[in-house]
Order: C-alpha cells, then sequence, then structure tokens
C-alpha cells in the first residue's frame, strides 16, 4: 500500500472538533482527491464517493455485523437487522416490518396526523420556540408514543428515556457517556418489556393492535430479539427525528421559494424531505468491515478492513446531484443515501417522510412569519446524530 494521503493543512479532519461543525470541505477535498482513503487517525478506510459508499452499502463483501462491533466503545448493540448480515438480516427485518413498515405507517397515519396537529397547536401565542425542543422531541414522542400504542401517562417517563438512549448512536462517545447511555438502554428494554405482554395479548385477543403488539405478538422472534428490534427503533427513530426538524428549518427559513413550495403540497412536501436529509445526513457515516479484498477505481481495501462509508459526503457528489451544496426541494430522481441502502435500506423511512412532511407543511403555513431570532444556532459536537443546538424561533 502506498503511503497514505493526508488532508491539506488548511482543512480540518471532518471527526475532529474544529471540523464538526462544517466537514463538507474536507469531505469535498477527500471526495476529489483520495476517495478511497486510509485515515491514519481512526485506522479506517473513508469512503468519500457517491458510487463507493452505495456499493459499500448493498455489497456482502462489506459487513454490517462486523462492522457494528468496531465501535470505539465496548458495549454490544442488542440484536437486530442494523447489527446482522443476511441471512440472518432478513429473519429479523422481516417481523420488524410489523412495526415500522409502510402497512404499520398506514395503520396509524391518522394518529401521526393527530401528533402533529397537538404539536402544532401548542405553539400558538407563544413568542419564542426552540426547534428542537419545543417542536422536534414533541414530534418524535407523539410519533413513537402511537407506534408503541402509549397511554398519555407514559408518554413523559417514555421521552426521558428516548433522549437518554440517544447516545448510543454515536459510536465514538467517551466511557462516561457510553456507561450512561447503556445504562439507560437497559432501563429502556424494561420499559418496553412491561408493556410488551399486554400489548401482544391485545392482537391475540382480537382487540386494538398498535404495530408494537403485533410485533411481540409474532412467534418468529424470541423476547430478546423483539425487545432488540423495538429499543433499537426507539436509539435510531426518536433522536434522529427530533432533530430533523431544526436541521430543516434552518435551510427552509432563509429561503421563502422554497419555503412556499414546501406549504404549496404534500409531495412537495415529502420531496422536501428527502432533499433536506441528503443535505443534512443525520448519521452522516455506516460503518462496515471487509469480509475479503475490494478493489474500488479510486484504491484497494484489504480483507478486514474497517470501513467507514460516509453518506454525509456521498450525498452531495456532483457525480450524482446537480449544484450538490444547494438546496432544490423538488429534486427528482434523488437517490441518497441518508436512510442507507439495500438490504439495510431503513425501515422507518415511510415514517420520516410522512411526519416530516405534515410537520414541515403544516408549520410553514399556519406560522408563515416564523423565523430565527437571537444567536444564530450552532451544530452540536456529536458526531452522530449531525444536529443544531440553541435554535431559536420566533412566530
Amino acid at each position: 500500500m502506498t503511503a497514505p494521503r493526508t488532508l491539506p493543512a488548511h482543512l480540518a479532519h471532518p471527526f475532529s472538533p474544529r471540523g464538526r461543525p462544517d466537514p463538507y470541505p474536507a469531505y469535498r477535498w477527500l471526495r476529489e482527491n483520495d476517495p478511497v482513503h486510509f485515515d491514519v487517525t481512526s485506522r479506517m478506510w473513508l469512503l468519500t464517493a457517491y458510487a463507493d459508499c452505495a456499493l459499500a452499502l448493498r455489497d456482502p463483501r462489506f459487513s454490517a455485523a462486523l462492522g457494528q462491533r468496531e465501535r470505539v466503545r465496548d458495549d454490544e448493540l442488542p440484536p437486530s437487522m442494523l447489527t446482522t448480515d443476511p441471512p440472518e438480516h432478513q429473519r429479523l427485518r422481516s417481523p420488524g416490518a410489523l412495526l415500522m413498515g409502510p402497512a404499520a405507517i398506514r395503520g396509524i397515519s391518522g394518529g401521526i396526523e393527530a401528533e402533529i396537529g397537538r404539536v402544532l397547536d401548542g405553539l400558538a401565542g407563544r413568542e419564542r420556540i426552540e426547534a428542537t425542543a419545543d417542536i422536534g422531541e414533541p414530534l418524535a414522542t407523539g410519533v413513537l408514543a402511537r407506534l408503541f400504542g402509549l397511554p398519555s401517562a407514559d408518554r413523559a417517563a417514555f421521552a426521558e428515556l428516548a433522549a437518554r438512549v440517544a447516545v448510543n448512536l454515536d459510536p465514538l462517545a467517551g466511557p462516561q457517556a457510553a456507561a450512561a447511555g447503556r445504562a439507560a438502554m437497559g432501563e429502556l428494554t424494561r420499559f418496553l418489556g412491561e408493556r410488551a405482554d399486554a400489548a401482544a395479548a391485545a392482537v391475540r385477543a382480537g382487540g386494538e393492535a398498535t404495530p408494537f403488539g403485533r410485533l411481540a405478538a409474532d412467534d418468529r422472534l424470541t423476547r430478546a430479539e423483539m425487545l432488540g428490534i423495538a429499543s433499537l427503533t426507539v436509539v435510531g427513530g426518536w433522536k434522529p427525528l427530533a432533530e430533523m426538524v431544526g436541521n430543516a428549518l434552518h435551510w427552509l427559513l432563509p429561503r421563502e421559494e422554497a419555503a412556499e413550495q414546501v406549504r404549496g403540497g404534500h409531495d412537495t412536501a415529502v420531496s422536501a424531505v428527502d432533499e433536506l436529509l441528503r443535505l443534512e445526513s443525520p448519521i452522516p457515516f455506516t460503518a462496515r468491515v471487509t469480509t475479503e479484498e475490494v478493489r474500488l477505481d479510486g484504491g484497494v481495501i484489504p480483507a478486514g478492513a474497517r470501513v467507514l462509508a460516509l453518506v454525509g459526503a456521498a450525498n452531495r457528489d456532483p457525480a450524482v446531484f446537480a449544484d450538490p451544496d444547494e438546496l432544490v426541494v423538488t429534486r427528482s430522481p434523488n437517490p441518497h443515501l441518508a436512510f442507507g441502502a439495500g438490504t439495510h435500506l431503513c425501515l422507518g423511512a415511510p415514517l420520516v417522510r410522512q411526519a416530516g412532511a405534515l410537520l414541515l407543511r403544516g408549520l410553514l403555513s399556519r406560522y408563515p412569519g416564523l423565523r430565527p431570532v437571537g444567536e444564530p444556532p450552532s451544530w452540536a459536537p456529536s458526531l452522530v446524530p449531525r444536529r443544531l443546538t440553541g435554535f431559536t424561533l420566533a412566530t
């Protein structure tokens, strides 16, 4: 292997504290100069070109199961679609669709609309609104409460747990944060386990069936597998959905033409959600490990190599996306990788598209004067999810 190339001195490493607020210049340099890059700091191969990232997400030579074991932390994620390769992946994904698949989402679509209406109603008369705390988190809590069939009395405890387990998204979290995340995951698993039996019994008795109840009643899974899928839905769903709101408004509010297009119709709002996720992918990279040598146009990755597919870079590849750094809410086609690809395509994609589109269209229509106020928001120092902090709005 030739000597690895390094970023020019004027560019901060995208994972460094200095580079995290705006990793895109470094992504661009890597994509143009060394798209199959061996990073001497992390000892990982970084892929930045769209074609290479898409291949890594789809090709069985890039193992997701081994990739999850390469987390810096010493804890293991529960068994789920995320942590397995085919055929085990498909064995878990099929029943997992009972919780998060298209049919499950259609079944609670009325409830999702009601939750969004409740969030929007709660903003009336407010002079100042914090994008995540006042819009994003209530949205995520309400939508997931519908998935799990949680009564109002359970919501505050659920939201508190969901916020605490979110640290498990970050594979580079420090020891103290990781320990807190493990403890919170145990509490969340117990919380869901205490409600699983009643939800499953309602399904078997022909009563009200929630997506969680259908999952809990499915006999293709062990109890640990069922709770692993349910817990990971919360970890991977609550925080990214909550933070998507601030990220989206950060792009939309200064661009009145784009905001007006989102107000104009549901289909355009759905298209906008995809475009906003392309521009600011909440999960900016995915880990894999090669099971054999892989030859790419930009280099050769040896067997057993740790690989990061940098979807945040791939989603701005000009070889695929015209004007890649611009917001084009009607972009079509839009084959972004924010939801992954191949067998690991995110089951929650229909939920995010529907809830995000309804929320953004309703919010911009009901509060057309919504605008940022105070100090500009900043990008959080954590790597995952990519999110803004301190984003204050006025109606």
